[in-house]
């Protein structure tokens, strides 16, 4: 059950659709082109987090596409509006979930129909599908894939948009169709100069502890990836309880070494990763622990 809230002019908290029938238009560029952005963040009892982090990335994005997005209070009124008919629906049993009032939020805006010089822009909410939390805690396999270009690229090719949340999705797609048909579940991107980058829908971080010093390391944004929110939210909770905390540049060689190697996102929070090519990993239940709890608690403050 998918609840959709357009941001409409003409609706001041946003306009309820049905998710069920055809709402976009065939010739938004959205569509047909890929041309716009989007963020995910997750909800807990109607409540989302981190929206302020999830809307100042909208805007980065919106910025490097040169996107006038809708402003952040009608996102807000829209959110507010998506998450009440959710669980309104839930309370009447039309909604389908894992039962933790959870949900993803989806936040999209693209160049809307082509010519009209107007964005397309609206909210989807659906509850957090059953059972993908202990699927993510029960460890992912990864293979590395190499993503083609180089990690100085972002900086010479601005017009690239690494690091903005795009719509164009569809190699990061191939890249999950491709591990899962060579018996892995998830993939960790590299440059074509062998610097770990992030994962197709998440960031990458390990844990090394050196005398007795435990550190959170994740690969640098220059080398072009995605921002990443719920890392941010994790480096500053785990910096708050004692952790130190380092950015790339990070070769496969470290997540080989590192006690610890995850994948972070907003809706799956921290998947462990169990092996990388074939190869089993260190992987700590007590670090999986201990780090999830970090985030959920840095989450609830948001």
């Amino acid at each position: 059950m998918t609840v959709l809230v357009f941001l409409d002019p003409e609706f001041p908290n946003g306009r309820l659709a049905d998710a069920s029938e055809p709402q976009l238009m065939a010739t938004d560029l959205g569509a047909t082109r890929g041309d716009g952005i989007f963020e995910s963040m997750l909800a807990v009892d109607g409540s989302p987090r981190k929206m302020d982090a999830h809307l100042d990335r909208l805007a980065s994005s919106a910025q490097a596409l040169e996107l006038d997005p809708p402003a952040r209070g009608d996102w807000e009124r829209a959110v507010t509006t998506a998450l009440a008919e959710l669980t309104r629906r839930e309370g009447t049993g039309e909604g389908a979930g894992d039962g933790t009032g959870e949900a993803i939020v989806k936040l999209l805006l693209t160049r809307g129909i082509e010519g009209a010089h107007s964005p397309t822009a609206w909210v989807a909410a659906s509850a957090v599908p059953a059972g993908m939390r202990e699927r993510a805690a029960d460890g992912v396999s990864v293979l590395l894939l190499d993503r083609g270009y180089d990690s100085t690229l972002a900086e010479r090719a601005p017009w690239l948009l690494l690091g903005a949340k795009t719509l164009s999705y569809a190699v990061n797609m191939a890249a999950l169709r491709y591990a899962k048909a060579n018996g892995a579940d998830d993939v960790i991107f590299t440059s074509s100069d062998g610097k770990v980058l992030e994962g197709p829908t998440s960031s990458v971080i390990l844990a090394v502890e050196e005398d007795g010093v435990k550190m959170l390391l994740t690969p640098e944004l220059e080398s072009g990836i995605l921002p990443g929110t719920t890392q941010r939210a994790l480096f500053d909770a785990a910096e708050a309880a004692g952790w130190a905390r380092g950015y790339g540049p990070l070769e496969p060689a470290h997540l080989m070494e590192a006690d610890g190697v995850w994948l972070v996102s907003s809706i799956r929070l921290l998947a462990p990763v169990t092996s990388i090519d074939g190869t089993p990993i260190s992987s700590s239940p007590a670090l999986t622990e201990e780090l999830t709890a970090l985030l959920r608690g840095a989450l609830a403050e948001g």
